[in-house]
């Protein structure tokens, strides 16, 4: 598995963000090849994390690239600059027996 998080710190509604990310990813994610999950989190005053896990880094990169233009030409107005991106493979996974 791969994963990619993006960390935007001066979002100015983080809820509008994910809500907004909710609609316009999800569906475009959801038809990706290797997509596996995405989650976003509210970090407090103006942070924001988007997580994206895929099967492989090809499949990440892929997705990665639609997701930085819609980001870029639909959530403009919310003025979230460059985001940290860290990404690489999983290492260990460890998941709920129940």
């Amino acid at each position: 598995m791969y994963i990619v998080i993006r960390k935007y710190t001066k979002v100015r509604s983080v809820a509008d963000a994910a809500r907004r990310a909710k609609s316009g990813v999800g569906q475009m994610l959801r038809e990706s090849h290797g997509f596996r999950s995405y989650y976003v989190l509210d970090g407090g005053d103006g942070v924001g994390v988007a997580v994206m896990m895929f099967e492989d880094r090809e499949s990440a990169n892929a997705a990665n690239e639609k997701v930085l233009e819609f980001v870029q030409a639909s959530l403009h107005d919310l003025n979230l600059g460059d985001p940290e991106i860290i990404a690489g493979e999983v290492l260990v996974n460890i998941e709920s027996d129940a």
